[in-house]
C-alpha cells in the first residue's frame, strides 16, 4: 500500500492539513470530529486494517503530533521508537500515567494535558460520592423504589458532613477545588502531598498514613504513578478506622483494591465512594452488595460543558504546537 493512498483515509480530506496520528478513540473525537477533521488530517489506528506497528511505521516519518487518551494502547517506549519524528503527545486526559514521560523527555516530545478543564467537574462529583456515602441517598433512594418505606418504615439515618475531618491525598488542581468546595460545606481540611504548598494553610501530612489517622474522610485526588501505586493500602485504611470514609477520583490503582475490599467487607471502614478502579470496567463484585459503598463508571471528570473546553483546549493546543507557540497546558513538571 502506497504511503499517500494509506493517508488519505477514504474520507476525500486533503493531507495537506497538518497531520495528527490517534492511537484510539478519544470521546471529543468521537463527538466532535468534524471540528476537528476541519483543521487537522486525523490518522486513526482504529480505522487501519494494518497491525498497530505497521500503521506507526507507515506515518514515521511524517507525523509530529499525536491525540491520545487513557483508554487504548499505552504510549510506550517502543510505540515511540516507531515514530521518530514525533515531538508533541496531546491527551484528553488530566494524568499520565497511560504516556512514557521519561521517554518523551529524552526524546525531545512534548506531553499537554487536559490542564484544568475537568477540574472543576471533578471536585463537584468528589463532594457528590461524599455525600452520598455519608447520608446515604443512593441506598436511601433503592428503599423508597422498592417500597420499603411503606413497609418497613423509617430508613436508618445517615451521618453530617458538616464538621468532618477531611484529608485530601493531592493538594494539585482538583485538590484544591475539592478543599474549597468543602470549606464551605463546614469541613476542616488537611492534605498529603508531594511537597508542602505555600499558597494554602491547611495542615500538610508527609505521611499518608498520620494524615489518614487523624481524619474521618480521605479524598483521593492525586495522579497515578510508580510512587503513588498502591499507596493507600490496608496500613492506611486501618488508620482511617472503622467510621472512616475514602473516596477516589484520581485512578484506581492509587487504592490497593483488594485490600479495601477486605477492610469495607469486614467493617474495618466505614465506607466508601469510586470512580475508578484497578482493572477497569470490571469491578469487585463484592462491593455490589454493600450499602456503604456508592459506585460510578469513571465519569467524574465528564459534563457536555466540560467535553466542549476539552475539545477547544485540544484544537488550541495543536494550532500552537503547529504554529511554534506556546502550547496552553504543558504538563508540569516534567517539562
Amino acid at each position: 500500500m502506497a504511503v499517500s493512498d494509506h493517508r488519505q483515509q477514504n474520507d476525500g480530506r486533503s493531507p495537506e492539513l497538518p497531520e495528527v496520528i490517534v492511537l484510539n478513540a478519544p470521546l471529543i473525537l468521537t463527538m466532535f470530529e468534524d471540528q476537528l477533521s476541519s483543521k487537522f488530517h486525523l490518522l486513526k489506528a482504529l480505522d487501519s486494517e494494518l497491525p498497530l506497528h505497521q500503521f506507526l511505521a507507515v506515518n514515521a516519518q511524517s507525523v509530529r503530533a499525536m491525540l491520545c487518551t487513557v483508554n487504548g494502547p499505552p504510549v510506550t517506549a517502543d510505540i515511540l521508537q516507531l515514530l521518530p519524528s514525533l515531538r508533541l503527545i496531546v491527551t484528553t486526559t488530566a494524568g499520565i500515567n497511560h504516556i512514557d514521560v521519561s521517554e518523551c523527555r529524552s526524546r525531545g516530545i512534548s506531553v499537554a494535558n487536559a490542564g484544568d478543564v475537568f477540574s472543576a467537574d471533578c471536585a463537584d462529583y468528589a463532594v457528590g460520592l461524599l455525600i452520598d456515602v455519608l447520608r446515604k441517598i443512593s441506598v436511601a433512594d433503592r428503599y423508597v423504589r422498592k417500597g420499603h418505606w411503606a413497609n418497613l418504615g423509617d430508613f436508618p439515618l445517615g451521618s453530617k458532613l458538616r464538621g468532618k475531618r477531611v484529608g485530601i491525598v493531592g493538594l494539585g488542581r482538583i485538590g484544591i477545588q475539592v478543599a474549597k468546595r468543602l470549606e464551605a460545606f463546614g469541613c476542616s481540611i488537611s492534605y498529603n502531598s508531594r511537597k508542602k504548598k505555600d499558597f494554602v494553610e491547611y495542615p500538610f501530612y508527609a505521611n499518608v498514613c498520620e494524615l489518614a489517622a487523624d481524619m474521618d474522610v480521605l479524598i483521593i485526588c492525586c495522579a497515578l504513578t510508580d510512587q503513588t501505586r498502591h499507596m493507600i493500602d490496608r496500613k492506611v485504611l486501618l488508620a482511617l478506622g472503622k467510621e472512616g470514609v475514602i473516596v477516589n477520583i484520581g485512578r484506581g490503582a492509587i487504592v490497593n483494591e483488594k485490600e479495601m475490599v477486605e477492610c469495607l467487607v469486614h467493617g474495618e471502614i466505614g465506607g466508601a465512594g469510586s470512580d475508578v478502579f484497578e482493572n477497569e470496567p470490571d469491578v469487585p463484585k463484592e462491593l455490589f452488595e454493600l450499602e456503604n459503598v456508592v459506585l460510578s463508571p469513571h465519569l467524574a471528570i465528564f459534563s457536555p460543558e466540560s467535553l466542549e473546553d476539552s475539545r477547544d483546549l485540544v484544537i488550541a493546543n495543536l494550532e500552537a504546537f503547529f504554529s511554534n507557540k506556546p502550547l496552553l497546558s504543558l504538563q508540569d513538571p516534567f517539562f
